[in-house]
């Protein structure tokens, strides 16, 4: 049995995976959906970078979880892979679903260079926090209207410290056993430095033809590439 744990980008807590838990489950391995302190159902409690981190090894570590696959959306590629580094021969795998990937000494907005200042005046202006996008902001990502709706209205503003805290790494990341899910609605390419990694012999691509969300707009799909992942692809 492969343990599934997964956890969501920015604003979005363990409810963003409901549609993608019952196939997994079906065939017959454990989902694990995590909510990051800070977020959702744990609005109020204080988040860094590093404390998303710690969340993620201390569910692995406090349900003692073996054959781990560890799958991050989004800016949750950042703590994921921080976390697959330090649970060690727990982890079975990584997937990044069209995910940030962490830099060591770098933070989720130093991958923004063009939107850099945008991002930290949006924290500074909302009180500490990232506020969620509009419904319009979710146009063109292969997303019916009742599944934006069903985004906003769960989204809650994100801890800004979690996006300027620099990532630890303690090895360089290609030496993970990891897929990265490019989803093509939002852009045809991974970026340079998943492009980087994906040069290693650990590394996969593979593509969804769906947008940045793809739990909402393909769940099925990424059930099976999740699935595939773990070995047990359909």
């Amino acid at each position: 049995m492969t343990h599934f744990v997964l956890v969501a980008g920015a604003w979005l807590g363990s409810w963003a995976w409901r549609d993608v838990l019952p196939d997994l489950r079906a065939a017959g391995h454990d989902a694990h959906p995590l909510t990051l302190s800070g977020l959702s159902d744990r609005q109020g409690e204080p988040a860094g970078q590093q404390t998303h981190v710690q969340d993620i090894v201390d569910e692995v570590e406090r349900r003692d979880l073996r054959d781990v696959v560890l799958v991050g959306h989004s800016y949750a590629g950042i703590p994921v892979g921080q976390a697959a580094q330090r649970i060690g021969e727990r982890l079975a795998r990584a997937v990044f679903v069209d995910a940030n990937v962490p830099h060591d000494g770098e933070s989720f907005v130093s991958g923004w260079p063009d939107g850099r200042a945008s991002v930290e005046a949006a924290i500074a202006d909302h009180g500490g926090f990232w506020p969620p996008p509009a419904a319009e902001d979710y146009d063109g990502q292969g997303l019916t209207g009742g599944q934006i709706a069903r985004i906003v209205s769960g989204s809650t503003p994100h801890p800004g410290t979690t996006l300027t805290e620099p990532a630890v790494l303690a090895r360089p990341l290609d030496e993970l056993p990891a897929t990265y899910v490019k989803c093509l609605l939002d852009g045809p390419e991974p970026g340079d430095d998943v492009a980087s990694l994906l040069k290693g012999e650990t590394w996969r691509l593979v593509t969804l033809e769906t947008g940045h969300w793809p739990m909402f707009s393909r769940p099925r799909d990424l059930a099976d590439v999740l699935l595939g992942a773990a070995g047990d692809g359909r």
